[in-house]
């Protein structure tokens, strides 16, 4: 960049006349037209980045603010793993123990019961909205669980109060798996393999091969235990109180096991096999209670871990093939 011409007016020659510069003068004048520009665009950058970049402190805050934005969504989401278990929990507490014990039912609505007010949360309306709403729903969802921990919490000290006074009925409720393999089919209408139609199938049916053990569910006495139609050979055990279980396709009964002998529940009554109508080797189970078949699913919470008991519940609601 060179210096820009100026004039100066010759009066003894009546015209204008420029300027000339030295050499050093045009470095000193090109480098201060550099050193300024440079100057203008530095202030530039910085008012650009403070206004949309932020300063060190402020992006240090704004990366703090993130990190926790982060974190919140990470426990939303354990909080809705655990509000799901929860619900399990309490599904169970309904469905098996109160159901077996005949104890009240907890209402949904009880179960869920809110905070009263317009909004408990206000304190959080200071905060950016995304922010202000997550916020919101973690502290609602906390206050939620508590209360429905609270709820299940009592609900289990009711239970067990109940249990503990009504033993020897408890003793004769089934409440065990009958043999060791895996639930295959559950109750309801299923396809029967041989007759090939959908059928009314009273049971669940467990995974046995021929030989395996066959216990009886809960204290009682033996009923039957002969041959029977389609189920083959069958065990019968009449617990009292209402309760009696079926045990079918065996391949043989436990020494002793005759009509009027006392068992005790795990004890075991027979052979697993594939007699009767059947597609293969397996142990058919079935509950009934005053003359009417239920569903053994909810009869197998006292050796059935919670995982175990949502994978059988799911096998028996979802596979619509019987073995029998």
């Amino acid at each position: 960049m060179s210096i820009e011409n100026h004039y100066y007016y010759d009066e003894e020659n009546c015209e204008f006349v420029p300027i000339q510069y030295n050499q050093l003068e045009q470095v000193v004048y090109n480098l201060s037209i550099w050193i300024l520009a440079g100057v203008i665009l530095t202030g530039i950058g910085i008012i650009m980045l403070s206004t949309y970049v932020g300063t060190p402190a402020e992006l240090a805050l704004k990366a703090e603010n993130e990190a926790l934005y982060s974190q919140l969504e990470s426990t939303k989401s354990s909080l809705n793993e655990l509000d799901s278990q929860i619900t399990e929990i309490a599904q169970k507490d309904n469905e098996m123990y109160r159901s077996l014990l005949g104890m009240e039912k907890i209402s949904y609505d009880e179960r869920k019961a809110g905070i009263g007010g317009s909004d408990p949360y206000a304190e959080f309306d200071v905060h950016s909205q995304p922010t202000s709403e997550l916020l919101k729903w973690t502290a609602n969802k906390v206050d939620n669980l508590e209360r429905r921990i609270g709820i299940q919490q009592l609900s289990f000290e009711e239970i067990k109060s109940h249990y503990n006074a009504n033993k020897e009925k408890m003793s004769h409720i089934p409440a065990i798996k009958p043999t060791a393999g895996l639930l295959l089919s559950g109750f309801g209408v299923r396809y029967h393999p041989i007759l090939k139609y959908n059928r009314q199938h009273n049971g669940l049916d467990f995974r046995a091969d021929v030989g395996d053990a066959v216990f009886t569910t809960g204290d009682g006495k033996i009923k039957f235990a002969g041959r029977k139609g389609t189920l083959g050979l069958v065990v019968i055990v009449d617990h009292g109180f209402g309760y009696e279980t079926l045990y079918a396709h065996l391949s043989g009964f436990a020494k002793g096991i005759k009509k009027g002998a006392t068992v005790n529940r795990g004890q075991q009554i027979g052979m697993a096999g594939d007699s009767g109508l059947s597609e293969g080797p397996h142990l058919h189970y079935e509950v009934h209670q005053n003359g009417n078949p239920i569903n053994p699913i909810y009869y197998l919470f006292a050796d059935t871990s919670p995982e175990e008991y949502a994978m059988f519940k799911e096998i028996s609601e979802n596979n619509k093939n019987s073995l029998d």
